[in-house]
């Protein structure tokens, strides 16, 4: 693949930057723009949210037809990147999860009718979503053949019953998607289906709580009695549950890491002033061997961890589904945010293990990097079950 960005991804790519540093990471200074959940509050969303569009820089990822800018994975990849630089980037592009996979999910499957009702109005920033999968033991997570949650079929509607937990954003979101069981098909077993918040049949049992910070809407565990869905508002045929899946966390899980790599590279950029001029035994930091030792690894893993993101990404754009490379992708980057912000505390000593830096936030976030949308060591098991299919041809040119 080829690397030089096109003048067009390249003028997107700059004026991002310039956006976060001029009136995002400003915002990240002010205490009283955290909300309970250590995001950023609506009052102070909202201006960035509309300078955002006013700029041109609103929800890259979706048609222009739709609102978006329409650009390519690799191209979200170079400017998702900028955007996760600061802790409240993405969200000011409407390029945060979850409603960034909710929307490429939407704008891939839905009718037409589907997107003008469900997708447009996240798209255009006025409700957020939320998706429906994970359930407590012993339903299904990593392995969605485990689900309980039931759709039956009445008629010409859907009853939903079961239990979820751990969905993102659902305090705070009007348009959900929900996975459940509607055969005993171990491949086309499952069906997804969009419900308003204001439906009956449906509740929120309880915010979890977390080492935290998170997301808007936090990370809820959901109680299904009785929700009836009409079958228009079902999303693919029915029994295509597992592909929507598949659909909705290939390029999400791929989102995850170009933001990660973002906040990967501010923690650098955090510490490296800091290093520059402390001193310590007659010595700045920066020229300490074991110092750059530290930081040069963690400049290094950075750099990898790109390359197979903007790799997997240029895949995606061939229209290739790039399981493998998604998932080594997701593999690396989750240990490379960790590794990165963990080398920014250290080099900082007390004061980035301090709350006067944003390092202790990003180091508390850094930890589920490994957790969503799909654990790491799942991710391995499906790379080596791909070694073991392909041999050699594992790593094959093209």
């Amino acid at each position: 693949m080829d690397f030089t960005l096109s003048p067009a991804i390249e003028d997107y790519r700059r004026r991002i930057h310039g956006f976060v540093d001029e009136y995002v990471m400003p915002v990240e200074l002010n205490p009283d723009a955290y909300d309970d959940g250590e995001n950023i509050k609506d009052e102070y969303l909202e201006p960035l949210r509309t300078k955002a569009r006013a700029a041109g820089l609103w929800a890259l990822q979706m048609p222009k037809s739709r609102g978006g800018q329409g650009l390519p994975v690799v191209g979200m990849a170079t400017c998702y990147e900028e955007m996760g630089r600061s802790i409240f980037g993405p969200l000011c592009f409407n390029c945060a999860a979850p409603d960034d996979g909710n929307m490429i999910l939407l704008e891939k499957v839905g009718t037409e009718a589907q997107k003008a009702r469900w997708l447009q109005p996240i798209v255009d920033g006025a409700v957020r979503s939320a998706f429906f999968m994970t359930e407590p033991m012993p339903g299904g997570g990593s392995d969605p053949s485990a689900m309980r949650t039931t759709a039956t079929r009445e008629g010409n509607k859907w009853v939903i019953r079961g239990h979820k937990w751990f969905a993102t954003g659902a305090g705070v979101a009007a348009h959900l998607i929900v996975l459940a069981k509607t055969s005993d098909n171990a491949r086309k077993g499952l069906t997804a289906f969009m419900f308003h918040k204001d439906q009956p049949g449906w509740r929120i049992l309880r915010r979890i709580p977390i080492m935290g910070p998170e997301e808007h809407g936090g990370h809820c565990e959901v109680i299904f009695d009785g929700l009836e869905i009409p079958d228009d508002d079902r999303l693919m045929e029915v029994g295509d549950g597992l592909k929507v899946t598949q659909i909705r966390l290939g390029t999400a899980r791929l989102t995850h890491c170009m933001r990660w790599l973002g906040m990967a590279k501010r923690a650098l950029e955090i510490c490296t002033p800091y290093i520059k001029e402390r001193v310590s035994f007659n010595v700045k930091l920066a020229d300490h061997e074991g110092v750059q030792w530290m930081l040069g690894e963690a400049a290094m893993d950075i750099a990898i961890g790109r390359l197979l993101t903007m790799h997997a990404a240029w895949k995606l754009d061939q229209g290739d589904f790039a399981r493998k490379e998604v998932s080594m992708a997701k593999v690396a980057v989750a240990d490379v945010l960790h590794k990165a912000v963990d080398t920014a505390i250290q080099l900082m000593g007390a004061k980035g293990y301090s709350g006067d830096t944003l390092l202790e936030w990003m180091y508390r976030y850094a930890r589920c990097a490994r957790l969503v949308d799909g654990a790491s060591e799942v991710h391995k098991m499906v790379l080596a079950r791909n070694l073991l299919a392909e041999g050699p041809d594992f790593w094959k040119w093209g």
